[in-house]
């Protein structure tokens, strides 16, 4: 392959890139570079006609199909949203935040500021049923003792994602290990994502600075401004909370604590006891599916939801996340084309001779936060810089959790800074807080850990 030629190689994530960049849109920009991608193998085999490029495209899309595990985490990513919308609708979050604010547990700042923390760890299945979850529960107690919702928001912005991303065991694990199906890299996909939770240090530093303006009670930069005017920032409830009719807490913990020790158990049963060795596309799908009918027959014998009802509930509930399932859709069928194409192994080539192997996982950490910040997704980031990372760790000897937690971290920085993401807009709905003022406040925060974050893949790349 000539010179110019194997450079071409190159153009179909750099147009992702560009696209993402100038109209912050991804599922375009995934398909725009499918299209590149399907129209220059053609190009460099046997030839292009004028329609050939479109009837490749659709069928490489189809192709995604032909893999099991790929279709698990696409019907997953649809089942995933049936269930959210049963907990809601349910009512069962309206009773839990009633079941944990009425016990009057809470008795000092700290304790108030441990419960969003904590509420977000334990509900690590999804980022915005964390967020969601923890906001409401904690704005009457935050209100109780003056404390502002912007430092609200930023609590449980900044222990949702980073949460999800480290324990893994649930739809960010399952999405994260389908795309690393198919690489080369001396290890199994599940050890590698296991691993990356050691050298996501934006995740790590991000959840240490959130301990410690729990536990200290200190908050810094804009974020001090407001706490000193607190109670003029209190604001009117939320309608989120009472969108769902009175019910018992546990519509909600029942579901949720059905696909968390679900997931877990099939890790075991589909690892042969090694919970490493599991398979993440069928335990995330098989405990999500357990979730899903237990929230539907709970719904169902409480007498106030017709099976009619919890249908439309459960489609509804779907259709939200319809971008959601493009996304990994078109990211899947972009991985396998650019894999057929050799971008990833032109890069490697490239990289190994003009760039030191120190500066890989720095750069990644930065091109991930760039994208997410410009297009508010760390998911579609995740999409677009895993196919080309992951095939830099053998020609360069990197530990392929190294790479894959560089890429990882940067997309949940740029998203913790996009005023266009869609876990600051829930954020700031949650806590009750303006989505400008979140923005404001936990940018100091978010930067700060970034910057830690880029000087902890320096180190890693020496060692």
């Amino acid at each position: 392959m000539g010179f110019v030629v194997s450079w071409l190689t190159v153009l179909p994530p750099l147009i992702a890139i560009a696209f993402v960049l100038w109209r912050k849109e991804v599922i375009g920009a995934l398909l725009i570079a499918l299209f590149c991608s399907e129209f220059l193998i053609l190009a460099l085999g046997d030839g292009v006609s004028l329609i050939s490029p479109l009837l490749h495209t659709g069928d490489r899309l189809v192709s995604v199909f032909q893999s099991e595990g790929n279709t698990r985490i696409l019907i997953f990513s649809l089942l995933i949203g049936a269930l959210l919308a049963y907990v809601r609708q349910s009512g069962g979050v309206s009773a839990t935040v009633e079941l944990l604010v009425n016990k009057n547990v809470i008795n000092s700042p700290r304790k108030a500021g441990l419960m969003p923390m904590l509420t977000g760890t334990i509900i690590f299945v999804e980022s915005n049923l964390s967020i969601l979850t923890s906001g409401i529960i904690s704005r009457g107690v935050f209100d109780r003792f003056k404390m502002s919702r912007a430092r609200l928001a930023y609590i449980i912005d900044s222990t949702s994602a980073p949460i999800c991303i480290l324990i893994l065991l649930n739809g960010w694990g399952a999405y994260v290990l389908a795309l690393l199906e198919g690489y080369e890299l001396g290890q199994s996909s599940v050890s590698i994502l296991w691993g990356s939770t050691l050298f996501n240090f934006y995740a790590l530093v991000t959840l240490a600075i959130v301990v410690y303006t729990v536990l200290s009670n200190r908050v810094h930069g804009p974020l001090k401004t407001l706490e000193q005017n607190a109670t003029q920032n209190i604001q009117q409830d939320n309608p989120l909370e009472t969108i769902t009719p009175a019910s018992k807490a546990r519509f909600m913990i029942l579901p949720i604590a059905t696909m968390v020790l679900g997931m877990i158990a099939f890790m075991f049963i589909t690892g042969n006891g090694n919970l490493a060795e599991g398979s993440g596309s069928k335990s995330v799908l098989y405990g999500t599916i357990c979730a899903v009918l237990v929230a539907y027959f709970m719904m169902l014998l409480s007498g106030r939801f017709q099976h009619k009802d919890l249908v439309n509930i459960g489609f509804n509930g779907m259709s939200d996340l319809l971008p959601l399932v493009s996304i990994v859709l078109l990211s899947l069928a972009l991985g396998s084309s650019l894999k057929l194409l050799g971008t990833g192994q032109f890069i490697a080539g490239v990289v190994s001779d003009h760039i030191p192997a120190i500066l890989i996982a720095p750069l990644l950490f930065i091109t991930g936060a760039i994208i997410s910040f410009t297009t508010g997704t760390s998911w579609g980031t995740f999409a677009i810089l895993i196919p080309l990372g992951m095939p830099l760790a053998g020609p360069l000897q990197l530990d392929p959790s190294l790479v894959l937690g560089a890429i990882l971290g940067g997309g949940i920085f740029g998203d913790h800074c996009s005023p266009i993401s869609d876990t600051t807009a829930v954020s700031a709905l949650a806590s009750g807080s303006g989505i400008l003022e979140h923005v404001e406040t936990q940018l100091p925060y978010a930067l700060t850990a970034g910057g830690i974050a880029i000087g902890l893949y320096f180190v890693a790349g020496f060692i």
